[in-house]
């Protein structure tokens, strides 16, 4: 994956739309070697790279082709032929919900068998890319979560798997949520808190609130969440930060009304790291607190069950573990609306796996899955829990109390964030190392 810089990216301002990354790639950067100071890391050789305008690629959705327009009574015949003689159309999903549609989709054709296999979404995009380089493909349907642009841009883009855009469903969706793939259903990932401990209001309304000390330099408030820097979506986000500076640096003065004192050190490392940029800051404050890491997002809505108001805790996880309320009586709740956003909506996609053998039946089944042309399939059923809200504006999605865009999430950039994950995680990676928690 190509690496521009991060001071490439902040240069472009109003640009961050164009920005990309694509083949290739520049020397690795090191962060310092906290054993030998803070010396700079030489940095690469390598010429500066130049920024790609996304909106530009021949990949940018939404983009219809002759599938595009084919119902589903035209594809289900074509599908009739191809697993008469290649069998079973083969999905692979990286949620178990998928597994639940199994029996629904074989009521509705009967004669289209499938096998629906779960795995990890690693497994599933490293399969999918050593059929495809193999020439013996056995994938049909990809189902893949694209939070920091790699699935676009190092298997969309690199003719691994394809997008199938089925004009009159995506006519129903926003197109700004086409543009990086057929989404099958939007979540995000909140901060919860103890309902019990705040009854009446949450407690936070605004991230840097959430790395608050007291007066005798103590946390606020316990944190828990799973490795920022070893989990995607939690690391895309901050990133988000730094791409969105301006938004952050606002929000710090919207709350304290005065302006944001810069801390961080960025030198020493092998590429060029902003002054003032109002992500980095909180990256940096952010690293420096006391964190426990739990894997299971469930223990960690769990450890926000046990605060209580004189020692709270806050745990970022995903949406859906707020079902731990209702099954485990858990007093949780998330924490919405906080400025400068909550968080990114992040969407599932469906990808078609290039030179498959379903070609028709792998497209019918994407229809299926995503409530067909009325949205009354069934096929959305497994997705439809509250923490997941459909992209379809004809599915209420009245399992959750509010919309998406009212919990405060807005639409990422991934073009923008994958432009500059990999800097932001060496950034993470060694400021988390000189914190005086985890030397």
């Amino acid at each position: 994956m190509k690496r521009n810089r991060l001071l490439s990216l902040l240069l472009a301002g109003s640009m961050i739309l164009g920005l990309a990354a694509c083949g290739g790639g520049a020397a690795e950067s090191k962060a310092p070697d906290p054993e030998k100071g803070s010396e700079p890391v030489a940095e690469s050789e390598a010429p500066p790279e130049e920024t790609v305008d996304v909106t530009k690629s021949e990949f940018f959705g939404p983009i219809y082709d002759e599938w595009s327009d084919m119902t589903d009574e035209e594809l289900y015949e074509l599908a009739k032929e191809e697993v008469a003689k290649e069998g079973p159309i083969n999905i692979y999903a990286t949620s178990s919900k998928m597994l639940k549609n199994e029996d629904k989709w074989l009521e509705t054709y009967p004669d289209l068998d499938i096998s629906i296999l779960d795995m990890d979404q690693d497994e599933v995009l490293d399969k999918c890319k050593l059929e495809v380089d193999s020439g013996t493909i056995l994938g049909d349907v990809l189902q893949a979560k694209d939070v920091n642009g790699n699935v676009f841009f190092d298997y969309y883009e690199q003719g691994i798997c394809s997008a199938f855009y089925p004009r009159d469903i995506s006519e129903k969706i926003d197109e700004d949520v086409l543009r990086f793939g057929y989404p099958l259903y939007a979540s995000q990932s909140f901060w919860y808190y103890n309902t019990e401990a705040y009854p009446d209001e949450q407690p936070v309304t605004n991230w840097w609130q959430i790395i608050e000390k007291n007066d005798d330099g103590s946390q606020k408030y316990r944190l828990f969440t799973k490795e920022i820097g070893t989990e995607t979506a939690y690391l895309s986000l901050f990133a988000s930060f730094v791409v969105n500076a301006d938004q952050m640096e606002q929000a710090y003065k919207d709350l304290y009304g005065t302006d944001l004192e810069y801390t961080y050190d960025g030198s020493g490392f092998g590429f060029d790291v902003p002054e003032n940029n109002a992500g980095l800051e909180y990256m940096w404050r952010f690293s420096q607190m006391q964190m426990t890491f739990i894997g299971d997002g469930d223990e960690l809505v769990q450890a926000v069950h046990n605060s209580t108001k004189d020692d709270p805790a806050l745990a970022l996880a995903s949406g859906g573990k707020i079902g731990n309320r209702d099954e485990s009586g858990y007093n949780i709740a998330w924490l919405t609306n906080l400025a400068p956003y909550t968080g990114l909506e992040n969407c599932e996609y469906l990808y078609v796996v290039e030179g498959c053998k379903h070609p028709a039946g792998a497209r019918l089944f994407i229809r299926w899955v995503t409530g067909g042309a009325d949205g009354e399939s069934g096929g959305l059923k497994p997705f439809s829990k509250e923490g997941n809200w459909p992209v379809r504006s004809d599915v209420e999605g009245d399992w959750n109390p509010v919309s998406l865009a009212d919990c405060g999430a807005i639409e990422p950039d991934l073009a923008a964030i994958n432009n500059i994950f990999r800097d932001t995680q060496d950034l993470w990676t060694y400021w988390l190392s000189v914190s005086p928690y985890t030397k």
